[in-house]
């Protein structure tokens, strides 16, 4: 049954990370990851599979990797999992996929107490089903303490989506006049947006070999290093993570900063 990846999780890997947290410098270690997880279907499609097995099993991958970069030290991962272009898909599809969310955070909220992770979210969630907003909530609270590390979840988010939805909260406050125009700051347009309680993240990494930001975090990514890694996602492990971040540093340090 699929979910019961998501039950059992994955055995510890605190003997590699051990091992690899040596090879970083801290202090060029990204604070903020993001994450486009591409490649689930191509994943499926290539072992004759429905897409919905690839989306389990990238939901298994997600666990591992946000152990992996709590365990290395990085305090915010915010992961692509749904889009506001997802809801093209076949109806059969964007269903499975709402109930695996709804799984995921039910089978999940425990181990995320447990390790440190705090829960949230970006993007207008008003479309999803009440059953997988409640989860969602229910899951934000049980986490609210997590000191280890902010997994944020972009769910129905796209970049443009959320550039608009900022403008318009903008509009509205100068029309109100608590805010001007004339004072208007991008410092100002920062704290409008999702992401607002979040440094902006240095690394996006892109699975799947794909290279596009695919309407993703576009204002936050203005100054963001972009790792592409071939791997489609449901087959990513702690290793490719610890390559994306060795090449952060090795063009942290090739630039000086």
């Amino acid at each position: 049954m699929p979910s019961q990846l998501l039950i059992s999780s994955f055995p510890s890997s605190s003997r590699l990370i051990e091992k690899e947290i040596s090879c970083f410098d801290p202090d060029l270690l990204p604070r903020h990851v993001a994450i486009i997880m591409d490649g689930n279907r191509r994943w499926a499609k290539h072992r004759g599979l429905p897409p919905t097995a690839g989306h389990w099993r990238g939901a298994a991958t997600l666990t591992r990797i946000v152990r992996a970069s709590s365990d290395l030290g990085i305090k915010t991962l915010t992961v692509f999992v749904f889009s506001t272009e997802n809801w093209k898909r076949p109806p059969e599809e964007i269903d499975a996929l709402m109930n695996l969310i709804k799984i995921y955070l039910i089978k999940q909220r425990e181990s995320m107490l447990k390790e440190g992770v705090r829960l949230d979210s970006i993007g207008d969630l008003s479309p999803f089903p009440k059953e997988v907003q409640e989860e969602l909530e229910k899951t934000k609270k049980v986490t609210a303490n997590g000191s280890k590390i902010d997994l944020v979840l972009a769910l129905n988010y796209g970049g443009r989506d959320e550039i608009k939805r900022t403008i318009q909260a903008v509009v509205k406050d100068c029309l109100e006049g608590k805010l001007s125009s004339e004072t208007l700051t991008e410092e100002t347009i920062t704290s409008y947006l999702d992401t607002a309680k979040w440094e902006d993240p240095q690394l996006i990494i892109r699975t799947s070999g794909e290279k596009r930001l695919s309407n993703f975090l576009l204002w936050q990514a203005s100054y963001a290093e972009v790792y592409i890694s071939e791997v489609l996602w449901p087959d990513f492990q702690e290793k490719d993570l610890f390559q994306a971040l060795k090449e952060h540093q090795r063009r942290v340090r090739r630039i000086g900063c």
